[in-house]
This record gives C-alpha cells, structure tokens and sequence, in this order.
C-alpha cells in the first residue's frame, strides 16, 4: 500500500502528519509513506530526519500577502496542480491525506481528479482556507473539534481528535537531562513560540527574569527561540545568570516535554493537542493573529476546564509572566490539578481513529 501525506508549513500541519504515518507503519511495516511539500516549508528539513521520503512542488500562501504575491501565489497553484499530477503518476497512492496548508491543495485536488481516494485532518477550531476548499471535494474529513463540523459537509466528517506523534508519549526524562545538559534537581521551565519562534514570547521571558531572581537558583530553562533570537535571548540568559539550555530549534520534543515541570507556548491545535496527551501544565499565550483567534479559543478552553492558564498576547509582560511561574513553582497541588484536568481532555488514540477512516475509504 502507498500514502501520500501532503501538507506542512508549519510544525502544526505537519507533525499531526507524522503521527499518521506512524500509524500506517505501525500496522503494515510494508505501507510506503511519501510526503508532499514545498523546499520552504518546516517539511524539508523535519521528513528527511524521520526517514520518510519526500517530494517538493511549487505552492506559496495567499493569506496576509500582498496583491502581487496573491498574484504569485495563483499563478503558483496551477504549478502546484502540474507537480502534483506529475508526483501521483509517479507514485501511484492508494489514498492522500491532506494535512493542512497550501501544499495540500494541489495534491488531495488532483487526486479527486483522478479519482483516487482522498481525506483531509483538520487541526483548529476554525479551518484555514485550503482545508474549506478541499472539505468539499475530500473522501472524509476528520475534525478535531466539535465546534469545526459546521465547517464541513456533516455526512463525511468525523471527530477524530488531532494525531500526535507516538514519541511524544514515551520521551525520556533521564535521556533529556543529558541531551539538554540540564540539571535534575532544578525546577525545568520549557518554553517555545512555535516551529519558527515567536518574538512577544522570548522578549516577556527576558524580561520576567528580573522579577524572578528570588528563583534564580532553584529553576532552569529550556527554551526554543526560534533563528531571528536565538543570539539576544541567549545573551540575556548570560546577563542574568539563568541555568538553562537555548536553542533556535528543537527536535527532540517528547524529550523536551518529559522534562519539563511546566510549559510556556503559543496555543497551536497540535501543541495543545500534545500538552493534552501528556498532561502538562501550561502556561499558553495564543498568537494574535491565527485565523478566526482559534488559538484564543482552544486557549480559552483549556483554561476554563483548569488544565491551563491562558494570558493573552496583548497583555503580557514580564511581571504577569514572571507571577504566573513563580505561582506554579511554589504550589505542587496547582499544578497537580492542572496535570489532571489536562489528561483528560487528551485524544492520544487520535491517529488511530484516522487510519481506521482511511482505510475504509480505501477498501471502498
């Protein structure tokens, strides 16, 4: 059996990718998974690591652009439509899967052209543009939340929860010490913006040090920067005396999130999806400006249920954050709760319930 997973851009559309793939392999070794995606995505550097082989075509975004990249970016989609039928000639699928994100237009379009089974995963509350699209031509559609069916024909649409990766449930705490050079006796704080960063976030958390030197020895840090400020953050590290480890970018998540006493992050479907599954406490800023405010939203959610606490991005500052941290280091029952109430929102089968829709579409 051959799959096509087309999509990426972003850790959040591509990861939930990967644990499909898993899955596939998981119940026949044999299955070849080949992912779709563009040479600028997170996709080209992430898929050759995981050894999956991987097929470029040419697609850019129209959201937020300009009207000459709007221009650009049409142009490019019939490009992308061209690549596509190109690599599914070549590869010949059973079925695509797409994952979310402009490089999955092309591929699940032409291959209902084709007619060759299709299916897209849906990660956030509110569905991006390619996934609206594709919601009407697609197999089946599987939702994360119940709050996204509206969005998609009724009849083929199915809450299936957001695919992690199986890793992420079996990371290593002793193997993370060492990986991260950190310290197992210290408070461990892990904290990242997203596959790319994200600049509100590494600039509140240098500036919560200064209210946080009363801690200084007891905690320690593990902190995804992102490329544009990975140099400043990790000076300001030095500045203040911090412990901890600095990184443009991690690999090793299931390791970076075992570790971790606490979590600081945006509030992307696949991250909470991860945080949910493992049961860490978190403290979530949603990105602003993510379609519809969905991550407002999931963010909102989790805080309501206690599995989180959620500051809004236009609020935060280093003083909130720092009070934040410092409220879940000294009290073990605030977080203890919050590891409770996250679990149970958890859909760790959610990759499962994926493949098991895909394979009936297959065998149709």
């Amino acid at each position: 059996m051959r799959v096509i997973i087309a999509g990426g851009g972003t850790g959040g559309h591509l990861f939930p990718g990967i644990a499909i793939a898993e899955e596939f392999k998981n119940r026949q070794e044999s299955t070849e998974v080949i992912f779709v995606g563009t040479e600028h995505g997170i996709e080209h550097r992430v898929i050759p690591r995981e050894g999956y082989p991987i097929k470029f075509l040419r697609a850019e975004g129209l959201v937020g652009m300009s009207l000459f990249r709007k221009v650009s970016a049409a142009g490019k989609m019939l490009l992308s439509m061209s690549d596509s039928y190109r690599i599914l000639q070549t590869v010949r699928p059973d079925i695509v899967i797409g994952v979310g994100g402009y490089a999955s237009v092309g591929p699940v379009l032409t291959a209902y052209l084709m007619s060759i089974p299709t299916m897209i995963v849906e990660q956030n509350s509110v569905p991006g543009l390619a996934n609206k699209a594709l919601g009407k031509f697609a197999g089946a559609v599987g939702v994360t939340y119940q709050e996204s069916i509206s969005f998609f024909p009724k009849d083929k649409t199915f809450l299936t929860g957001n695919p992690i990766r199986t890793r992420i449930l079996k990371g290593s705490k002793e193997a993370a010490y060492n990986l991260f050079s950190l310290e197992k006796d210290k408070f461990t704080i892990f904290v990242f913006g997203g596959s790319s960063g994200a600049r509100s976030i590494n600039r509140a958390m240098v500036d919560a040090f200064n209210h946080l030197l009363d801690l200084k020895e007891g905690v320690q840090f593990l902190h995804q920067t992102g490329e544009r400020d990975y140099e400043d953050v990790r000076e300001a590290y030095r500045k203040w005396g911090f412990k901890g480890t600095v990184a443009p970018f991690i690999y090793q998540m299931a390791e970076a999130y075992a570790v971790a006493d606490i979590v600081i992050s945006r509030a992307g479907a696949t991250t909470l999806a991860e945080l949910t599954a493992i049961g860490k406490p978190a403290i979530l800023i949603p990105y602003p400006h993510a379609a519809g405010r969905h991550q407002e939203f999931n963010a909102r959610k989790l805080s309501e249920m206690g599995a989180a606490r959620m500051i809004p991005d236009h609020e935060l500052k280093g003083e909130s954050l720092a009070e934040n941290i410092r409220d879940l280091y000294k009290v073990e029952n605030i977080r203890a709760e919050m590891q409770r109430a996250s679990m149970a929102l958890g859909r760790p089968d959610a990759a499962h319930r994926v493949v098991d829709i895909a394979m009936s579409l297959i065998k149709k």
